[in-house]
């Protein structure tokens, strides 16, 4: 079975598998962060967008971003101690998750990337679930503990 066939058995597995309570909440494809923060019933801050960070070749990581916030590369930068990062192209951060832009989520990725949650992530969020309007609501600090994720001040207002 080709790995990226079904992401959202494969996510659906992880979040099982790490222990953790959540909600799966699943709606059509969503325009913008609003439309997919009302389909969710939470407000569009608790939309945890997973980004993928490439620090070099083959090296990736995972950043826990909430919505309307963006990655703030100057601290990102600052927090690994690296003097450059980058954002790979759809095509490769697929291969490095095994899930489509719009689908990333740490849980079931295909390498268990290191993760690093902002943070300003509190309460209860909602994060991706492997496919397209479908997401798992869950709480932050389970989740923060579930992915053993760095908590730190990374990001900035969009």
């Amino acid at each position: 079975m080709d790995p990226h066939d079904d992401g959202e058995t494969r996510a659906l597995a992880a979040l099982e598998a790490a222990g953790i309570g959540f909600t799966i909440t699943r709606h059509g494809r969503v325009s913008s962060l609003a439309e997919a923060a009302a389909a969710r019933g939470l407000a569009p801050s608790a939309l945890i967008k997973t980004l993928v960070v490439r620090r070099g070749e083959g090296d990736h990581l995972l950043v826990l971003v909430p919505g309307g916030r963006t990655i703030s590369w100057p601290k990102l930068r600052a927090l690994l101690g690296v003097s450059r990062l980058s954002m790979p192209d759809a095509a490769a951060a697929r291969d490095a998750t095994g899930y489509e832009r719009g689908t990333i989520t740490p849980f079931g990725s295909l390498t268990a990337w290191p993760v690093v949650a902002d943070a300003s992530i509190s309460g209860t969020v909602s994060i991706g679930a492997g496919a397209h309007g479908v997401a798992a609501t869950v709480s932050a600090a389970e989740l923060v503990a579930a992915l053993d994720a760095q908590v730190a001040d990374v990001t900035e207002p969009e």
